[in-house]
């Protein structure tokens, strides 16, 4: 168990923290960020700034770190942890993903925002292609991006749309859970990894017995739960994931090089036959300076997208297959909509042509 310090910090003050969190909420921030030798840090609007305090100290971090972890399933002494993922709810405030990290030998900490209320897509202003791939009722759904890009938003979007409208169960498996569905005309369980499951391969594997309809991970992070993605696809089910690859074309490549290349044309024949859609997410910031706006690239898996994934050396690209299928499934790549948005005096042409060049 913990060795609880005794510190005259005031971070050992769950009120402290509260304060500092509700600040935070109050400007808009999306992270909060404790880090030994700067001031608390906030990221608002995409960009960092600093709260007006005294600069936090190596007890600081740790006090606030020992607040955190109350009732999480970490029970390690606070010297032997090196990172940690949880989550954290201020009541009145707001729920919060956290991720404690050790840099320079010294605790850190990175507290996301959670919003209380499930978001729809229209407040998303994610593609229309996200509600019709969530309405599927069986293969692999894939929301990827890089941290940080709105992926999880996304796909609590989607199954607050599944729950709205479809009696089914959907099962997800999270680390740490996120967004908190109450049923609806769904039901929805809700695994986290570490507390209620050891690992994301063992609960998915698990869930294939728990009669699911929809199956939410959290993460696509090896070969064993890809594949047991793919199988519980194949199978007749509706799984949703991510992962944390830049466009359409990585990840497909990423896909595949999880496998062994030997067995790269068959690999490629399941992912074809599995796969429904591929969302990709960049949150760029606004023109007119008030937030982010989301960038998407948008491939709906048809029989001529599935010919160009199972045999891209006879087929046309998938980039030529997004840019002819907008009408009618809402495809898009990255340049069309980042056009879109500075058409629409969203984004500033420099911004756009910074991100169509990655």
């Amino acid at each position: 168990m913990y060795r609880w310090a005794v510190t005259t910090s005031p971070y050992a003050s769950e009120a402290f923290l509260h304060q500092l969190l509700s600040k935070a909420i109050a400007a808009s921030a999306s992270d909060v960020h404790l880090k030994v030798g700067q001031p608390p840090g906030a990221r608002v609007r995409g960009r960092m700034v600093y709260f007006r305090m005294d600069k936090v100290r190596p007890e600081d971090t740790a006090a606030a770190t020992e607040i955190i972890l109350r009732g999480s399933r970490h029970h390690e002494p606070l010297d032997d942890l090196l990172e940690h993922d949880t989550s954290y709810s201020a009541q009145g405030i707001g729920r919060f993903r956290v991720n404690v990290y050790r840099q320079r030998g010294t605790l850190a900490i990175v507290m996301r925002s959670i919003p209380l209320t499930i978001p729809t897509f229209e407040e998303l202003g994610v593609p229309q292609a996200c509600r019709l791939l969530s309405e599927k009722e069986r293969g692999l759904v894939l929301v990827v991006g890089a941290a940080g890009n709105g992926k999880s938003s996304t796909l609590a979007a989607m199954v607050g749309h599944m729950n709205r409208t479809r009696p089914i169960h959907v099962v997800t498996i999270e680390d740490p859970i996120e967004f908190l569905h109450s049923d609806d005309v769904a039901a929805i369980s809700q695994r986290e990894v570490g507390l209620d499951t050891p690992s994301f391969a063992v609960a998915l594997r698990a869930a294939l017995r728990q009669d699911p309809d929809v199956i939410q991970v959290g993460e696509i992070r090896d070969r064993e739960t890809m594949d047991i993605a793919l199988k519980a696809a194949e199978t007749g089910h509706l799984v949703l994931s991510t992962l944390h690859t830049p466009d359409v074309s990585r990840t497909i490549n990423r896909m595949l090089a999880l496998f062994d290349q030997a067995d790269v044309g068959e690999l490629r024949e399941r992912i074809a036959d599995s796969l429904q859609g591929i969302v990709a997410q960049r949150l760029l910031p606004k023109k007119d300076g008030t937030g982010l706006a989301l960038a998407a690239e948008v491939l709906v898996v048809t029989g001529t997208a599935r010919e160009s994934i199972k045999r891209p050396e006879n087929s046309p690209p998938l980039k030529e297959v997004m840019e002819k299928g907008v009408h009618p499934y809402g495809m898009q790549t990255f340049e069309m909509h980042l056009r879109q948005l500075v058409q629409q005096g969203l984004l500033d042409k420099e911004v756009a042509r910074t991100a169509a060049g990655f």
